[in-house]
């Protein structure tokens, strides 16, 4: 069953529901992360985009590697996007690097280094939505403005017993006017982290922990016995399946791989060449300058996208070089097996070639 009418007027007003989060928030919530006790923007906007579809585990120590590596937004703004990919390498959803890096040029370019403090311009920066752009003004600046990740639409379906799916569009307009009707009138950054610690701990997807809840006396999921059916999931169609050949050629010092176009799957990263741009192994062996010697087939490995599977088929190709015959044909390059770990490689292939590297 769907909500009809917007959600905003079908909910009684609840002004302890801010307060309690944030006095829940400062005895108990998460206050040791290494975003956290900063007021610097670069900062506070690299661990949320980070954070995006990505938990706090994973996210802890490609931050560190990133701060160290890129540790002002001018100093990421000024290396190529390929090294950014190497950084984000293992992070996965790689839009996020390449708006990453398109982001810092822009508030270098237009704002002088200097992140804005208004949430609406800097939803308009790349990669920054709505949601985003008010947790960076939030901690940042202090600016009272409202978050919905997908942490917060469940804490709000389920405490205010919110039927359908919460990212359907009428729904998630009226989420919103309710996230703004619920901000306090002060102690936004705690009740703000107090959202995002509750969504992240106790009020999770599976086996939720409502016992602890702070807000578990006002909780309408938990009286009506509905924990477990809010928030209604995406009404999915079955994933289509793709499938597609690689071939994994080295001469036993070096692998061939291939950067894939900046946009599309795996934009900007280097991954196996495929057979839909050469024609068989022993075809693309020779245009590199190498002969093929021997090919065997690899365990076949899936991937899951948000939009379809990919059934990978791979080849492993032994190669010996012949007589120096011309430049590698873009976009082909050698690296090093000993390079790999460093690379801008998709988790999968990075698996693959693991997998190869310790036959």
């Amino acid at each position: 069953m769907s909500v009809s009418s917007p959600v905003s007027s079908t909910i009684p007003a609840d002004p302890s529901f801010s307060r309690r989060l944030i006095d829940w928030q400062r005895r108990c919530g998460r206050h040791q992360l290494p975003w956290q006790s900063t007021r610097d923007a670069y900062r506070v906007w690299l661990s949320e985009i980070m954070l995006q579809q990505t938990q706090v585990s994973t996210v802890i120590p490609y931050f560190a590697r990133f701060i160290e590596r890129f540790p002002t937004v001018d100093a990421l703004a000024r290396v190529p996007v390929e090294s950014v990919l190497e950084n984000w390498s293992g992070l996965g959803y790689y839009a996020r690097a390449r708006n990453l890096h398109r982001c810092a040029q822009t508030v270098v370019e237009r704002y002088d280094g200097q992140f804005p403090q208004d949430p609406e311009v800097l939803a308009s920066l790349p990669g920054i939505g709505r949601s985003t752009a008010a947790a960076i003004a939030v901690f940042a600046f202090g600016v009272r403005a409202a978050i919905l990740d997908g942490n917060v639409k469940r804490v709000f379906a389920r405490h205010f017993g919110i039927a359908g799916f919460p990212g359907a569009p009428a729904i998630e307009r009226s989420l919103w006017a309710l996230a703004e009707s619920l901000l306090p009138g002060d102690g936004i950054e705690a009740y703000t982290q107090g959202l995002m610690d509750l969504g992240a701990t106790l009020c999770v997807r599976s086996t939720p922990d409502c016992a602890a809840c702070p807000l578990n006396a006002s909780c309408r999921a938990l009286a009506q016995g509905r924990v477990d059916e809010l928030p209604e999931a995406r009404p999915r169609k079955p994933l289509p399946e793709r499938e597609t050949t690689m071939w994994l050629l080295s001469d036993g010092e070096n692998v061939l791989l291939e950067q894939r176009p900046a946009t599309g799957i795996w934009g900007g990263l280097l991954s196996l060449p495929e057979q839909d741009g050469w024609n068989s192994a022993e075809a693309l062996a020779a245009r590199c300058g190498y002969r093929l010697v021997s090919q065997q087939a690899l365990p076949d490995l899936r991937h899951t996208f948000t939009h379809f599977r990919l059934l990978m088929h791979v080849s492993f190709c032994c190669v010996e070089a012949l007589p120096p015959s011309g430049r590698l044909p873009e976009p082909l390059l050698w690296r090093p097996w000993s390079a790999l770990a460093s690379a801008a490689l998709p988790a999968p292939i990075r698996k693959i070639l693991e997998a190869a590297a310790s036959r």
